[in-house]
């Protein structure tokens, strides 16, 4: 199915007022559709909404539902430069009296996305505390054409669910909230404390504790970094051994209390965590800094729409399953990408798509198309799991052609990479030392940044 070519509002159901979600609803306005953003949180942020209190969770992230959605812990600072991060038309800026680091805590980002809704008046479109239970599509002979129905209730309210009818759905509710597990022997009669990151807060209830990690990318090495000076020993372990300069540096810095591995083979029920080199150690705790698994379990489309492995599809462009499309659409799927500006795209996409001033290509031709981009991943021998990671700014760019986006600045994707690379080199210090001031002035001196004027900085 491909949009009407006759301009036409939607009412469109948007699911999540994270990033994704309050973009999507600003571009569904902006081309004159009505939109309802459903938030099961007290707040705007999404992932970004930090909540300290994750008692009545799961450790490993094993209930039906998940009752925390954020998986920021408390120290976390950005891992981008904040020049890079706005959306195309708000930049994020430096405000006095809050957070003026280039790096910023978790909670300057959520200031930011409040800046974001008021600029645009967003709130009025969001419905909070609200829990969406079921979505799914209405009988399309009884109704013509397709409709979809979404059931939510009020989680402050002692009411039954409400069902209502939309045009059309997005979906926007992130991926960084369902812990993703290793499969290691012995996990389930380990009697110890075992967590996912997911969970993790702050380090003080592992003081003096023997800790594993188990996982050396961000969150992993973040914590890790954090545990030193509180628990007895960190444990890092890793699925090579082959690491960055910077992490090299770090190890070295810390080699009484914190130590690298191999992977885990098994976990024993004396407390032994085993590592496939042969060597072990007794732990108190592990923390499994893992990754994160795409999951919709309020969505029910026939099957359509499936998660294998952590492949979300088939979706054409990481955004419309051709079977569905445009009426049921993804924001914010994709990993490895300068996330707010690609949102951005892939929202006015959307938007434009159902108003009708673009067209999608067939079915037949969408299906050929995520056909080509699955054959291409296995030649290039990326796991299925990494489907979404794109790592690509000619990508961004050949989507954002779709809509008439504009093209990463030069300056953003030097900054990007910039700081990249001094993560790399220097993985303890890139967030407060830097060598691209002059990129940075660039950026301050652009468009993006003096497009707002003076009033924007008095929010």
């Amino acid at each position: 199915m491909v949009s009407e070519r006759n301009s036409c509002s939607k009412h469109v159901c948007v699911i999540g007022a994270g990033p994704s979600g309050l973009v999507a609803a600003r571009e569904l306005r902006k081309e004159g559709h009505t939109a309802v953003v459903l938030e099961q949180n007290y707040d705007i942020g999404g992932q970004w909404l930090y909540e300290p209190r994750v008692e009545n969770e799961h450790p490993l992230g094993k209930n039906d539902t998940l009752n925390v959605h954020s998986s920021m812990y408390a120290s976390l600072r950005l891992t981008s430069p904040r020049e890079i991060m706005g959306f195309s038309d708000f930049p994020f800026l430096i405000k006095k009296g809050r957070d003026m680091r280039r790096f910023p805590g978790h909670r300057e980002l959520l200031l930011y996305l409040r800046d974001f809704v008021e600029w645009f008046k967003l709130r009025e479109m969001i419905r909070f505390n609200t829990k969406v239970e079921y979505v799914g599509m209405l009988d399309f002979v009884k109704f013509g054409k397709e409709k979809w129905i979404v059931r939510s209730k009020d989680k402050k309210r002692d009411e039954k669910s409400i069902e209502e009818v939309f045009d059309a759905v997005i979906v926007a509710t992130g991926h960084y909230s369902q812990p993703r597990l290793p499969n290691i022997k012995g996990m389930d009669s380990w009697r110890r404390k075992q967590m996912h990151s997911h969970i993790y807060r702050i380090p003080d209830p592992f003081r003096n504790e023997v800790v594993v990690v188990v996982g050396n990318s961000l969150s992993g090495t973040d914590i890790s970094m954090e545990l030193v000076g509180v628990a007895r020993e960190i444990h890092l372990s890793a699925k090579s051994l082959e690491i960055t300069e910077g992490l090299s540096k770090v190890l070295s810095k810390h080699k009484k209390h914190l130590l690298l591995h191999p992977q885990v083979e098994s976990l024993r029920e004396d407390g032994r965590v085993l590592f496939v080199d042969g060597s072990w150690v007794t732990a108190d705790s592990i923390i499994y800094c893992t990754g994160y698994s795409y999951s919709f379990p309020f969505l029910d489309t026939k099957g359509m729409v499936v998660i294998d492995d952590d492949r979300v599809g088939p979706l054409f462009e990481h955004t419309f399953p051709p079977p569905l499309a445009p009426f049921l659409s993804f924001v914010g799927i994709p990993r490895k990408i300068i996330g707010f500006p690609f949102f951005e795209s892939q929202a006015k996409w959307i938007a434009q798509v159902l108003s009708g001033k673009r067209t999608l290509p067939s079915w037949e031709d969408m299906m050929e198309s995520v056909k080509v981009f699955y054959k291409s991943r296995d030649i290039e021998g990326v796991p299925k799991h990494n489907t979404h990671d794109i790592c690509s700014f000619e990508y961004c760019e050949k989507y954002g052609d779709y809509c008439d986006f504009p093209h990463l600045e030069e300056w953003r994707k030097e900054l990007c990479m910039a700081a990249l690379k001094n993560s790399f080199a220097n993985l303890e210090t890139y967030r407060d030392s830097w060598d691209d001031d002059e990129l940075v002035q660039e950026a301050h001196h652009s468009a993006h940044f003096t497009q707002l004027g003076p009033e924007a900085f008095d929010m």
